[in-house]
């Protein structure tokens, strides 16, 4: 008699939860590869799809951009509907890549859904360059104070944890960075060898690839590590190309002053090119990648580098078990990272490609601690 009323009291385990994940379609074709924000989304949504709980997970667009076959993954897989036709179906609404409004958020805490924000970008740092340097964002900024919870990836606690945390008034923690070969190997399909490395005969070609929005993703320190690894190998380093620089090289002065002290410039081994897509830019035009961070130590570009076996040097301490690695500012060692993929890498070039594998299979989608911590986290938040 005992046992059955105490079965009657106990609290219901865990169940599965229909999730609903944001992005904020700007083309009904759009790419991808334009910034990471959309692989985040299907990433995590295939977090949720690897639980054993059977979630039912659906992509949530927040714009008025119509959904059709257009876009760039499987809609079977990860479907994707529109706000208004799974606002009254969710038990959780996962804000990732596209804003609801303060009408949508009171309409669907009204229904009891659960709302949380996913912070996977350095918010603090680009209101903060934005602020500082004129460089409009928006019209107007909207800080939604009715979350449950802020979810933020490990790369950008330290600089916007307690930024959000104190503007949007609720909890906020820590949660696992996730990344699927997913979308590199649908780009790379056709592509010799399936975008993977393969050694080259001769001299190496360099590539510097980081964004340069922002300080945190700037390409000057790698410039210098080729150019000092350039100074050590001379004619064994072909050429460098530094992507997303363009603008840089032909329209500011302080740039182009400081480029023209290298030797790479001089001997005219170096090229400053616009935006590429990762993977094409690799399987034509890189032997090796050279980067550098500053406040943002884990990223999808690492590791789309790194699973295709493509030889990394780089600072970020977060995955320093990647790649070639080197601490913080020190160039000089980056430059013997560096000279060491040059003279050795094809030594075993097949082995380093399944090491960077192992490594990186920690943050995949289908990797089962990842997917319980998540489950965790959705009971931890509806248990609130």
């Amino acid at each position: 008699m005992n046992a059955l009323h105490a079965s009657e009291h106990e609290a219901p385990g865990p169940r599965p939860l229909r999730i609903g994940i944001t992005i904020g379609l700007h083309h009904e074709a759009e790419s991808l590869w334009v910034n990471g924000i959309k692989q985040n989304a299907l990433y995590l949504m295939r977090v949720f799809q690897h639980s054993p709980l059977r979630h039912q997970v659906v992509l949530v667009n927040t714009t008025s951009v119509a959904i059709t076959a257009k876009l760039p993954w499987d809609l079977e897989r990860c479907p994707v509907r529109r706000f208004e036709d799974v606002k009254d179906s969710l038990d959780v609404l996962i804000e990732l890549g596209g804003q609801i409004n303060a009408g949508q958020t009171g309409y669907i805490r009204a229904r009891g859904t659960k709302l949380v924000s996913y912070c996977c970008g350095p918010e603090y740092v680009q209101l903060m360059e934005a602020m500082i340097f004129n460089r409009r964002m928006a019209d107007s900024i909207f800080i939604n104070q009715c979350y449950d919870e802020v979810w933020v990836i490990p790369q950008v606690v330290e600089t916007s944890l307690p930024f959000f945390r104190t503007l949007r008034r609720c909890p906020a923690r820590e949660v696992p960075f996730v990344w699927d070969p997913m979308c590199i190997e649908a780009r790379t399909r056709e592509l010799p060898h399936h975008g993977e490395y393969r050694p080259a005969r001769g001299p190496r070609r360099l590539s510097v690839m980081e964004a340069n929005l922002d300080v945190l993703k700037f390409c000057l320190y790698p410039m210098l590590i080729a150019e000092n690894a350039y100074r050590i190998v001379g004619d064994g380093i072909s050429h460098l190309h530094v992507t997303n620089a363009e603008r840089l090289a032909t329209q500011c002065p302080e740039f182009i002053g400081i480029a023209r002290y290298l030797d790479l410039v001089r001997d005219r081994k170096a090229s400053f090119v616009g935006h590429f897509e990762t993977p094409e830019f690799l399987a034509e035009h890189t032997d090796i990648v050279v980067s550098h961070q500053w406040g943002l130590a884990l990223n999808y570009f690492y590791f789309d580098v790194c699973w295709n076996g493509y030889p990394f040097v780089h600072n970020a301490q977060l995955c320093r078990e990647l790649g070639y690695y080197y601490a913080g500012n020190d160039v000089d060692e980056g430059a013997r990272q560096l000279v060491q993929a040059i003279r050795h890498h094809d030594a075993d070039w097949e082995g380093y490609r399944d090491r960077q594998r192992r490594i990186i299979a920690r943050y995949l989608s289908t990797n089962a601690e990842v997917v319980a911590r998540y489950d965790g986290l959705l009971l931890q938040l509806n248990s609130r």
